[in-house]
């Protein structure tokens, strides 16, 4: 149990270590802790907002459930673009190619960054018709349309 925790505290904390030697069942472990953490922190952030929604109406918190699925299709797309820089960033690294592994992670963020900005305008300008595929109600589109407008003009 010890070293099991021992293990857990290694992948948590995070120090910086050659994955190319070693044993490979402790690699796959040090690297899937971080991922099942995130994942049960996104799991919490979901739970926390709808907490916070419910106190606006229970659209609110319908439009969250319906978003969640739409959300869903947009992790899909940021974990591709996360395994492909993170076989680009292994490969230059393990070729003992830092500053070339330094260049692929920099040009992934130029792509997830525009990435972002796409997919957000195409969520704001079809945000009605998202609403309206996912089965919500005339009540419930027109008050979701309300926070869109809300986001849109703060960012504007």
């Amino acid at each position: 149990m010890k070293k099991i925790l021992k293990l857990i505290w290694e992948a948590v904390r995070g120090d910086e270590r050659s994955y190319t030697t070693g044993n490979i069942n402790k690699a796959i472990i040090l690297l899937s802790i971080p991922m099942i953490l995130e994942m049960v922190m996104e799991a919490f952030f979901a739970v926390v907002d709808v907490f916070f929604v419910s106190k606006i109406s229970i659209n609110a918190v319908a439009t969250v459930g319906l978003t969640e699925s739409v959300i869903t299709l947009v992790y899909s797309i940021a974990i591709g673009l996360s395994m492909a820089t993170t076989a680009m960033v292994s490969r230059r690294i393990g070729e003992g190619d830092p500053d070339q592994a330094a260049i692929a992670a920099v040009q992934s963020i130029y792509i997830a960054m525009a990435l972002s900005l796409f997919i957000s305008i195409l969520g704001i300008i079809f945000a009605r018709d998202i609403l309206s595929l996912m089965g919500g109600s005339q009540s419930l589109i027109d008050e979701g349309i309300w926070y869109t407008r809300i986001i849109l003009g703060a960012i504007l």
